[in-house]
């Protein structure tokens, strides 16, 4: 088994109209042995930005740790709160710096920027960057998570549609996968506000 694929999980990203949205499963496994269904792998870089980090468990709290020092000098020494863009140059950045030893995670960042226009950015592991303008996906079901974001997701969806779109995608292609699911947590992103929402998958 992949190194990648381990502890097992999946992120899931997607734009819609003024809003986006980003969700996680919840399961963290040593292999095929489900240990727990509470695992974090999203993680706040703002008011109106997050990052998710799947891969191996032990380098998603490393990076998330690091994420949050990086973010907060430099709001410290610039004055002002991150975007979405610097973000992303960030983890490319901290990636690649460690190309030599890298850490085994995929982060995906979605959010707004300052004119509330959706953002999402994925990377490899040496922080190779990807900015497409409809949806982006890692983890172990990866695979599937592409084939149902393809056939579910339309441009300009509200949140409503939005939070249906990427919940129907995750569930879906985490029941075709045994390293992933147990549970899932969406984040969808507005102006004025954040929805958490978790969601009950299946638990066999």
């Amino acid at each position: 088994m992949s190194i990648m694929a381990y502890n097992g999980g999946a992120v899931v990203a997607m734009k819609g109209e003024n809003c986006v949205a980003i969700a996680a499963d919840k399961r963290f496994g040593i292999q095929l042995q489900t240990i727990g269904m509470d695992w974090e792998r999203i993680f706040p870089a703002g008011e109106k930005l997050f990052v998710g980090i799947p891969g191996l468990a032990t380098d998603t709290q490393t990076v998330s740790q690091r994420l949050k020092f990086r973010t907060n000098l430099y709001e410290l020494r610039e004055n002002r709160n991150v975007t979405p863009q610097v973000l992303s140059t960030m983890v490319s950045n901290f990636l690649y710096e460690h190309r030599f030893g890298y850490y085994f995670v995929e982060p995906i960042i979605a959010g707004l920027d300052a004119k509330n226009e959706p953002f999402i950015s994925g990377f490899d592991l040496i922080g190779c960057e990807v900015l497409p303008e409809d949806f982006v996906v890692a983890g172990t079901c990866d695979n599937q998570l592409y084939g149902m974001c393809e056939s579910l997701w339309k441009p300009k969806m509200n949140p409503d549609e939005l939070f249906e779109t990427i919940s129907q995608a995750l569930v879906n292609a985490c029941d075709r996968d045994a390293i992933s699911g147990w549970g899932a947590k969406v984040y969808i992103i507005e102006p004025t506000k954040v929805t958490i929402r978790n969601i009950r998958t299946r638990m066999d």
